[in-house]
């Protein structure tokens, strides 16, 4: 765009000075002129569609491990869910035509009602949502903000965690970090972690998760897990008084939205 609008400017700098330079010369008769061409306008619909075809709402992932970069990267990914007298949080996992699918634990959208639920994205913006489904086997489940929920300018700015494909390079001792909502409304917290297992079986989920050494609060739950280099690796979804965390890791997400959705 700055690229653009830098030709832009150029552009208008050359036909000003042609302009004053034909000033000065003897008008002649000749062949009627054709009105200039006018500069398209561009609506905020066709910046979103734009976006959309280019792929360009997910975040940069980094190439060298970098947790301060990373968090900067993925801060806009990860929102809060209000509802009432509770809350969690969420990332925003896809970002499609029609609005943002944001996934975040099963045991959340337990205590979800669409008419007094909403969404608070990091940027400000509150917004009403759906449940698509949960997932019968993993604690995960998924809500729509459709985007006229909260204006295509908005939209915009959203961006998408999961990346295209599936990232299976995570190592034991590797460093993470744990993104999720605070008590405040404009809180987001920011919890740092050690990996110690990719695939621990965890009976309280009856299932694999990713298993760390670090700090989990209230409210974090169906927040983002992320690699140093800013991948969504999982969704946190427990913590222990032992400086224990559990996650979902980022393949259930993906199994348990095509059970949502029939995939």
């Amino acid at each position: 765009m700055a690229k653009g609008g830098r030709i832009n400017k150029i552009s208008a700098v050359i036909i000003f000075f042609l302009s004053c330079f034909f000033q000065t010369l003897p008008v002649e008769a000749g062949e009627p002129s054709l009105p200039p061409h006018l500069i398209q306008s561009v609506s905020d619909e066709d910046i979103v569609e734009g976006m959309l075809a280019l792929d360009l709402f997910h975040c940069p992932v980094l190439e060298e491990p970098d947790l301060e970069a990373a968090y900067e990267n993925v801060k806009d990914s990860v929102v809060r869910i209000d509802m009432g007298k509770a809350y969690g949080s969420g990332v925003i996992c896809w970002i499609t035509a029609d609005g943002a699918v944001i996934a975040t634990n099963r045991h959340v959208l337990a205590y979800w009602q669409e008419e007094t639920g909403v969404v608070r994205f990091p940027q400000g913006y509150y917004a009403g949502a759906r449940v698509l489904g949960s997932s019968e086997n993993y604690d995960v489940g998924f809500l729509l903000v459709e985007k006229e929920e909260i204006g295509l300018r908005a939209f915009s700015g959203l961006r998408s965690a999961l990346a295209d494909g599936i990232y299976g390079g995570l190592r034991v001792d590797e460093e993470i970090f744990c993104l999720g909502a605070g008590r405040e409304e404009d809180e987001m917290l920011l919890e740092e972690a050690v990996l110690k297992d990719t695939d621990k079986y965890i009976e309280t989920f009856g299932s694999e998760m990713l298993y760390g050494r670090g700090f989990a609060r209230e409210g974090m739950s169906g927040g983002g897990m992320f690699d140093g280099c800013g991948r969504l690796i999982g969704l946190l979804t427990g913590g222990t008084y032992q400086n224990e965390i559990a996650g979902v890791p980022v393949t259930q997400v993906l199994e348990s939205y095509w059970e949502v959705m029939g995939d």
